[in-house]
């Protein structure tokens, strides 16, 4: 059996009852979701979105980067996103760990000296959702007519708690 082999079925059966052939990629309801790679996160389900209704972009804690905002302006200009969720979440690897400690951490699971590598953690994560919503609002190339909240999703209950 091949590594991929289980991927591979699920992909057959997913594409057996497709329903996005010539879908044109613009977000249906107008939204975009910034949030984290945790796997314990279902941005369109979260907020009774299905596939082809949002824009997601995720990567470690949720933040808005560069790539984020590359994504959203783009998001704004050509794919009919009017509303922009950025949400972290509780319990996040990158706002519990220290840098020194995930550099360690990765340096113990590789065997090579992680310490070079940039984490990118999160000391108060109110503050940086603060920050983040801050930087998509200022951003030349993202209208004042797009919605923007951030908010706060809480791994164990499900639920979103808005915070700005």
């Amino acid at each position: 059996m091949d590594d991929f082999d289980d991927l591979i079925a699920a992909n057959a059966a997913f594409a057996s009852d497709f329903r996005l052939a010539g879908f044109d990629g613009v977000a249906h309801a107008g939204v975009a979701i910034v949030t984290c790679m945790d796997s314990r996160i279902d941005p369109l389900g979260m907020v009774g979105l299905s596939p082809g209704d949002a824009k997601i972009f995720r990567n470690p804690g949720g933040r808005v980067t560069a790539a984020a905002l590359e994504a959203l302006v783009l998001g704004v200009h050509l794919l009919g996103v009017r509303r922009i969720l950025v949400v972290p979440h509780t319990r996040c690897a990158m706002a519990s760990n220290t840098e020194a400690e995930l550099r360690q951490r990765v340096s113990a699971s590789t065997g090579v000296d992680a310490s070079w590598q940039e984490f990118h953690v999160i000391a108060d994560q109110v503050a940086a959702l603060e920050e983040d919503v801050r930087t998509v609002r200022s951003h030349p190339l993202i209208p004042e007519s797009v919605q923007l909240g951030g908010f706060l999703y809480d791994v164990d209950t499900g639920l979103i708690d808005r915070k700005f």
